[in-house]
This record gives C-alpha cells, structure tokens and sequence, in this order.
C-alpha cells in the first residue's frame, strides 16, 4: 500500500528523482521559466515553493536548508537578495504551471511552462541595458 507516499515516481528511482528535481529547481531559479512535461513541472513546484518560503524567512538556518537542497552558494544567494525580495507580502503560488497547446513530437508527452509569477527585477535590469547598448 502507498500509505503518506506522496508525489509521482516518473519511472525513476528515488536518487535519480531527487537528482532531477534539484536540476529542474536550480534551472528554474536561473532563469525564471523552464519548458517540461506537465507533469513534472506540477511536481517541481512542491520543491521551489518551499524555496521562496525560505527565502522570505531570510535567516541563516534558511539559508542552510536552501544551500542543502541546490548546492550553490551563488544560487542560494540570489534566491535570497533577487527572488525572495519580489515575493514580499504574497502568502503562496510562486510559480505557475501553463499547460502548452501542442504535445512534444517524439513521445506525444503533454508540455507545459513552469515560470515565478513575480519576476525580479534585478534580472530584468541586465537584459534591459543589452537592449539599449544594441
């Protein structure tokens, strides 16, 4: 029986499951919006979420419990002084899943977008100066 076992096992083994979503959640975190399988993406937001919670909570043990999860202090640090701070007085759903219209070609698999619903605003500076330099 699958008493309290949460979550979709995508025809993987737990360590291939975490290593993939840690992937997925640090892809996410870089770029704002990454292109997946609905379902995945449905599953990613069960580890971004808490996440951005973490970095609203802004402490040292936060911190910790983010590095633990993306293994980068240059990620762990943007979350907490770019994303953290676009998502001040919003109590949840920091991320959207938009089902997309045509399936992928090779497997017929449904895609969707996962993306932050707040975007922030120091990562919309740079690309605003290339723009203007052009």
């Amino acid at each position: 029986m699958r008493h309290s076992n949460s979550g979709k096992k995508l025809g993987r083994t737990p360590s291939h499951r975490k290593a993939l979503f840690r992937n997925m959640a640090k892809a996410l975190l870089t770029y704002g919006k990454i292109r997946t399988t609905e379902t995945k993406a449905k599953e990613l937001r069960r580890i971004v979420e808490p996440l951005i919670t973490l970095a609203l909570r802004n402490d040292l043990h936060s911190r910790r419990l983010a590095y633990d999860v993306l293994g980068s202090h240059q990620l762990v640090k943007r979350l907490f002084d770019d994303i953290g701070p676009a998502f001040v007085g919003v109590s949840g759903g920091f991320t959207r899943v938009v089902k997309l219209g045509l399936p992928r070609k090779g497997d017929n698999a449904p895609l969707a977008v996962i993306e932050l619903t707040h975007q922030p605003a120091a990562a919309e500076a740079p690309a605003e100066e290339k723009k203007a330099a052009e």
